[in-house]
């Protein structure tokens, strides 16, 4: 591989946003690389391999599907600017979701990829509330969430304006904030159009293959474009010079000068980087809080042979309040999100060759950092228990309680400690530091920001996000940029 010492661009960070602002400046000449710490991309949206099985992370579904043909979305930006055909990613639809609230989920609304059922739903369930309701509706849709200089205001006095019953409010509130916020509490309102137009509005969508297909795609898009990365090869330093980033140091020792620099890798995390305690942003940021367990059950049937065929990702929370905040126990049972990826409708009927079961839920990082091995694995295997029981209680029972241990044929489950590990973010925060930095600017004048901290959420949103600060902060500055 041909490894320069100086670049036009340097991306620290090959996750979906570093990747496609990689693709978009090397299809427009730069001259750029992607380095990253571990051997495999993708970051929050990555997969790994036990026993020769591929166990997706991140990835429940892509946010932000619309069928063909609809015009002015996020997903159609997205495919133009990277020059992907839809039908790269193979995109196939949800059948359902649910949002279940109460000790068994006795309340619920269930939606789809057409916006239309939830409306139905939340007009059956709470019929007081369905005029507000669409009136929120209305001020998403008028919302200009991917504004860069948007002035923040809070989430939930927005809503209340229009949604009074506090129960609607935090169904509403829990998918959002479970896919995509990095506030405890609260949203901001601009965060909260983004997720409510990608959740409920457009919609859920999954390759046959999973991410692999998304990161296939990416890897393949920016070798044809002449870009290069280098794996396993993180940035141990940015060196600063009369107000620029000039040098990176990088794990081996090794250095590079560069035009620019995109950091993806979370605004905290870039600010380490500069060392000697050297603020990046004009305003102290910290690190984020809330971070997830996840079990993973493969099973040798489909879910829908355990009589769970309908859904295909339920938030549950077992009381009418929902508490989005860092737990004081490792994992807070009371809430969470199931997915079943073999209920979306895969194209010719396809079938995964295995049942998969997924449960997340907020976890405190603290309690899972600093065990001892021993003491690591066994709470591992008490908490997944416990998680896969509190799950449980949302599904339709079965038959016998034995039924779901007898199909059982592998489990994994990662914690807040192996999200640290292998993505670097600081307290296992996987939506990064509350305050996100909308422009992607920082106290170096070549040092940008794209991804979890620039504030486009999910992995759509990812993607634009590398796509937005690459065009605003390098193309359109200068000549050859795109039209």
């Amino acid at each position: 591989m041909n490894t320069r010492s100086h670049y036009d661009v340097a991306i620290i960070g090959a996750g979906m946003s570093g990747l496609a602002a990689g693709i978009r400046l090397a299809h427009f000449g730069r001259r750029v690389c992607v380095f990253e710490r571990h051997n495999a991309p993708g970051g929050l949206n990555g997969f790994y391999s036990i026993a020769g099985r591929k166990f997706d992370v991140g990835l429940h579904a892509m946010t932000n599907f619309v069928r063909p043909g609809v015009k002015g979305t996020p997903l159609g930006k997205l495919l133009r600017q990277l020059r992907i055909d839809r039908d790269e990613f193979a995109l196939c639809e949800q059948k359902q979701s649910r949002i279940a609230f109460g000790p068994r989920g006795e309340t619920a609304l269930c939606f789809t990829n057409d916006f239309a059922v939830l409306e139905s739903e939340v007009a059956a369930k709470f019929p007081a509330q369905i005029d507000g309701f669409r009136r929120l509706v209305a001020a998403v849709k008028a919302c200009d969430d991917v504004a860069l200089d948007a002035t923040p205001v809070s989430a939930r006095s927005e809503v209340r304006r229009y949604v009074t019953d506090p129960l609607l409010e935090a169904m509403l509130f829990a998918p959002l904030m479970y896919y995509g916020s990095a506030q405890e509490h609260d949203m901001e309102f601009g965060q909260f159009a983004i997720m409510f137009k990608a959740l409920f509005l457009e919609g859920f969508a999954r390759p046959f293959d999973g991410v692999r297909v998304v990161l296939r795609v990416l890897l393949e898009k920016y070798r044809q474009a002449g870009g290069e990365r280098r794996m396993k090869c993180g940035v141990r330093q940015i060196v600063a010079e009369q107000g620029r980033a000039s040098r990176l140091v990088l794990d081996d020792g090794g250095e590079i000068t560069t035009d620019h620099v995109i950091s993806s890798i979370g605004s905290v995390e870039t600010e380490r980087l500069l060392g000697d305690g050297a603020r990046l942003l004009p305003t102290a940021v910290t690190p984020g809080r809330l971070s997830y367990v996840e079990t993973i059950t493969i099973l040798d049937r489909a879910p829908a042979a355990l009589g769970w065929g309908d859904d295909t990702i339920v938030f549950f929370n077992d009381s009418e309040r929902f508490a989005y905040e860092r737990p004081a126990e490792q994992v807070d049972l009371r809430s969470g999100v199931i997915c079943l990826p073999n209920n979306f409708a895969f194209d010719g009927g396809r079938q995964l060759p295995e049942g998969i079961f997924r449960c997340t839920c907020l976890a405190n990082y603290d309690g899972w950092a600093h065990l001892p091995e021993e003491t690591y694995r066994a709470d591992k295997l008490r908490w997944y228990d416990a998680i896969q029981g509190s799950a449980r209680r949302f599904m339709p029972p079965m038959a016998a309680p034995e039924e779901l241990a007898r199909a059982t044929v592998a489990t994994d489950m990662f914690t807040p400690r192996t999200i640290t590990r292998f993505t670097g973010h600081l307290q296992g925060a996987i939506y990064g530091a509350p305050t996100k930095i909308r422009d992607g600017r920082t106290a170096l004048s070549n040092l940008y920001l794209c991804g979890t901290d620039q504030g486009f959420l999910g992995i759509v949103g990812a993607m634009l996000s590398g796509i937005s600060m690459a065009n605003f902060h390098i193309l359109q500055k200068s000549a050859g940029g795109p039209a």
